[in-house]
This record gives structure tokens, sequence and C-alpha cells, in this order.
């Protein structure tokens, strides 16, 4: 029985295909900590909860195709929070901002064609592109850059007949990176002078830190028809399970096509629906609350990387990753080597390779994404066992 070429070019994701080796470590009695995914351990505020429980119906019914009317005001409502006009007419909810991505890709993008990537990229970018056979195009970023954009005749040097978007995550995942309003504006510049849309994914908008500031694109007059925004609740309020999220424009028409897909689908979760719609209600102090604990944990870790002899990084200013190289040969080896053969009294640390964010040939290959979704103490341990296995690990020259 044959297997479609479509799903054989898909990749499987980088940073959950380790996860039979840790359920085996784990079989052992090995304590792993777990730096690997963007996970928040932060609770989920009562008002989800409250949602759910407002739920009276008897019967689980089918919701409208586009969300109901209650969650896509309460969305349009935290937008203005953002000085962004959107409004519950120019929103479709979605399965998760990984829906969103998908309906959108696949509503711009015909077969052979191509979209824009900043790399390092979230990896589920290559299957999300590959599920419409079209196909992403890198631009180069570096990490002693910040992992900023390159300038713009670099990025438009990418561009063919066939490009039909820029597509980025902003703060970024995976790298922390949060663009400024003069990168922001680039990207428009090259959007309008080469007829592209621009795919903001902004499920991270909530976290920046100092005296960072997002800028969304929808925000300047001239980019509003061809900007589309990606959001989510996962990140926002601690809700990755709900699988909530939604897709953004003010082109109209746009809008109209993508409602095919998510007809086609049916509904978003109903009861999950009424939940978020909820949010809205959630104190202010709730969402500073949870960003001061990620600032925190960011510095604590990005400290005791500093600490670790060769290993170069920068300061993430959003989000809650940090992407880090490392004096070893190869990432992907040292990933795997951390779960199968590795333990200091019994723990060990779980990460991402960082070969999986990056499409171009030979990036990537001695870097790794970390988050920071566990406590201080459990990051200040993890940090001290990485550093540990480091150094074992070149001394031992592993080999697979």
């Amino acid at each position: 029985m044959k297997i479609s070429k479509r799903i054989e070019k898909m990749n499987f994701s980088s940073i959950r295909k380790l996860t039979p080796l840790a359920d085996e470590a784990r079989r052992k009695g090995i304590k792993i900590y777990p730096l690997n995914i963007g996970q928040p351990d932060i609770v989920t505020p009562d008002t989800f909860f409250q949602g759910v429980n407002n739920y009276k119906e008897k019967i689980v019914k089918y919701s409208n195709s586009e969300g109901i009317t209650e969650l896509r005001e309460t969305f349009s409502k935290n937008f203005r929070k953002w000085n962004m006009d959107i409004l519950p007419d120019e929103i479709l909810i979605t399965a998760g901002g990984s829906e969103a991505v998908i309906f959108t890709i696949l509503s711009i993008c015909d077969p052979g064609d191509e979209v824009i990537v900043p790399e390092p990229y979230y990896s589920n970018y290559d299957s999300f592109v590959k599920m419409a056979d079209s196909s992403i195009v890198p631009v180069h970023t570096s990490i002693e850059d910040g992992f900023h954009l390159p300038s713009k005749e670099e990025i438009v040097s990418k561009i063919t007949s066939k490009t039909k978007a820029i597509l980025f995550s902003n703060p970024s995942n995976p790298t922390g990176t949060v663009y400024t309003e003069a990168e922001i504006k680039m990207l428009g510049e090259i959007a309008e002078e080469y007829d592209l849309y621009i795919i903001s994914d902004e499920v991270y908008r909530e976290f920046t830190f100092e005296n960072t500031s997002f800028i969304s694109p929808i925000k300047f007059e001239n980019l509003r028809k061809r900007t589309i925004i990606i959001d989510s609740i996962s990140k926002h309020y601690s809700a990755c399970g709900a699988r909530i999220g939604l897709v953004a424009t003010k082109n109209e028409d746009l809008k109209m096509q993508m409602l095919k897909l998510c007809q086609a689908r049916l509904c978003a979760s109903t009861i999950e629906q009424y939940a978020a719609s909820n949010l809205i209600n959630t104190l202010e102090s709730y969402i500073e609350k949870v960003k001061a604990i990620y600032k925190s944990r960011r510095d604590v870790m990005y400290e005791g990387l500093c600490n670790i002899e060769g290993v170069t990084c920068f300061k993430p200013e959003g989000s809650f990753y940090i992407f880090v190289k490392l004096p070893i040969d190869d990432g992907e080896k040292f990933s795997r080597w951390l779960l199968t053969d590795f333990n200091h009294d019994g723990e060990t640390v779980m990460v991402a390779p960082g070969k999986g964010f990056y499409q171009s040939e030979g990036r990537g290959i001695n870097e790794i994404r970390l988050s920071y979704c566990i406590d201080e103490k459990e990051i200040k341990r993890a940090i001290e066992i990485l550093n540990i296995a480091i150094k074992e690990y070149n001394k031992l020259n592993v080999k697979y």
C-alpha cells in the first residue's frame, strides 16, 4: 500500500520526536528536566473554568464555523488593548494557532508556491507549508545579531515569481527575538513592493521584557489589507490543551475564502469556545504576574548559560525560549545521548535540537532551543546538569 509523497516529505516534530526516549528514561527512574517544549507550568486563570461552568446547555451542539460571537468579541476587545482595531467579523476561530496557520497557507498558496520565513523558525511551519505542497524559503539570521533580520536586499533576493507571503513569529519561537518597528516597516515595504501577504504569528505578544515594544504590522494603514494575524490562548493564558486560536484579517475576500476551510471542519470545540470567551474577565494583574515570572526565569537561565564555558547565547527580548550554541559537535546527537546514556545522580535534561528549526543545510548543527517553563530552582539545577553533560559528552567523544 502506497503512502502519499506529500506526507513522506513532512518531517517529524523536532520538539516532540525524542519523547519515546524520554519515556524510556523515566521508566528507568531517571528524573528529566523538560526544557524542550513550551508547555507553561503557570496555572490557567479561574475565568476559563468559570466559563466552562457557565455552559448550561443539555446538548453540546455544533457552533458556527467562524466561531461563536462571544469569543470573537472577546478577542476583538483584547486586540483593542494593543491598539489593534480588529472587529469580531474580521476574526475566524480555529483549533489552536496551528490550524490558523494551516488555513492561511492553504488559502494563499498553490502547489509549488513559496513562503519566506526567517530562520531559525517554529519547526512546524515547515509541515504546515508542505501540507499545501508549497515550500519555505529561509532567510538566515544569526545568534551574533540576536536573530534580528538581515538587510532588505538580502530578503528581497529570496523573492521569486512563486513567493506568496512572509511568515514570522513575533516575539519569536524559537529565539525570543522581538522585531523592532524598523524591521516590521521594512517587511511591510517588501510586501507592498512585491504584492505579498504578511503572516504575523503573535501568540507570544503578551511576553516582552524590559523596554522592548511589540509592534504588529496591522497597525500600519498601508499593511492592513495584506496582514494576516495568528493568535491563540495557549500561551497568553496557559491553556495549550484547550486548542483555541484565531486567524484575523481585514481582507474580506480572503476571510470568506478561509471560511470554506472552517466550514469543512465544521467548528472548533464548542465548550472550550465558551470557556475562552470568559477570559476577557481575567484581571490584567494575571498577565503582569506571569510576565514577571517568565522574565525572572529568563534571567536565571541566561545567567546560568553564560557561566558555561564555550556557550554562545543572547538574552531573549520576549516569549519564553532561548536559542543556544553549545561547544559540541552535534546537537541532535547530544540531545539523544542526554536521554539514552547520560544521567547525573539520576537526573538529566531534555532539550530541542537546533537543526530542526532550520531548513538551510548545515545550520543549527551545534545549537539547541531551551524553554524556561519550569520554576527557577529547577532551571538552576537543569543548567548545572547541562554543564556537567557537555563536559562528559566531549570527554567521551560520543558517536552514534
